[in-house]
């Protein structure tokens, strides 16, 4: 009796649903807020990286294997390629793994092989020494710019084309396909305009056959140095008096008409980084020829043959 009184005051507490009313809903509790994993920590060049068998492997020293390796092979060495690497290399470490456990390393065409290996390994490391701390002075890359000054030089320049059959440039909608010789006719034609004083690049936009450069008046853009065009039009372009119109030059294209408006040279200091990337393998190569011939080598002849030199 005593515990009917408190039930039947919390039931009339309860205020009785209206007629039609929806009944309310218990609140949901919010899910607790997941915790967030600990990032993963730091690796340091001591961290092991891979370990095959009893041997373990560091960050620092894997790392150190990839400097050694070709630029290109190095290169290769990201995303994928570096788990790629990875795995090559610990397919590898268990194969010698088990040739030194068979004592393979003992016979004596192995340990000609690994010798070899060895010679190798450390040739190419002299070498790469020796191009990293080769140094250049002021008066060696002035001869080289002197002697190659003609690698330098950079020709502005426009032209019009006029195509002939077979050239590779497409014909225009609703064009002739010309023969040769009617390919000369209109470019003797359109040269002779020109020297009467019409305006190149107007002549150009409405003549050429190369849409391109006829497009801004037959301009061919930047300077360009010398390897950039086909050689016949090299030579006449580097050969073309400043502001005049050159003869025609005929290439696989069709017939040019060149009107050369600045010849230059670079000048040294805005080629000095290039003279000394050009200079260093050769410098290298020197280097290696010295200790070459310091080597005293000799060579049968009756067993490998007269010298090709």
């Amino acid at each position: 009796m005593m515990l009917a009184a408190p039930l039947a005051i919390l039931l009339c507490a309860q205020t009785p649903p209206k007629p039609g009313a929806t009944p309310p809903k218990l609140a949901t509790p919010a899910p607790a807020p997941k915790a967030e994993a600990p990032p993963p920590p730091a690796l340091t060049p001591d961290t092991v990286v891979m370990t095959v068998g009893e041997e373990k492997i560091t960050k620092a020293e894997f790392e150190a294997l990839l400097e050694g390796l070709p630029d290109t092979v190095r290169k290769s060495a990201v995303g994928p390629g570096l788990r790629k690497m990875a795995e090559d290399l610990a397919n590898l470490k268990a194969l010698a793994h088990e040739a030194k456990r068979r004592k393979l390393e003992q016979s004596a065409s192995a340990r000609q092989m690994i010798e070899l290996q060895q010679d190798q390994v450390l040739a190419n490391t002299l070498v790469k020494q020796l191009q990293a701390n080769m140094k250049t002075d002021d008066a060696s890359v002035k001869a080289w710019y002197d002697a190659h000054k003609s690698d330098y030089e950079q020709v502005k320049a426009s032209h019009i084309l006029i195509r002939y059959k077979g050239s590779p440039v497409p014909l225009k909608d609703g064009q002739k396909d010309l023969t040769e010789a009617e390919a000369l006719a209109k470019a003797q034609d359109v040269r002779k305009r020109l020297l009467a004083g019409e305006d190149f690049a107007t002549v150009a936009k409405a003549e050429s056959d190369d849409t391109g450069s006829g497009a801004n008046g037959g301009s061919l853009g930047p300077p360009f140095t010398k390897g950039r065009m086909v050689p016949a039009f090299e030579q006449a372009a580097f050969s073309q008096p400043v502001g005049q119109l050159g003869e025609l030059v005929k290439t696989q294209f069709g017939y040019h008409i060149i009107k050369v408006e600045e010849h230059s040279a670079k000048t040294l200091d805005e080629v000095r980084p290039q003279i000394e990337q050009q200079m260093k393998p050769q410098m290298t190569q020197k280097a290696v020829d010295e200790i070459r011939n310091g080597a005293q080598v000799v060579i049968n002849d009756q067993y490998f043959g007269p010298s090709a030199k």
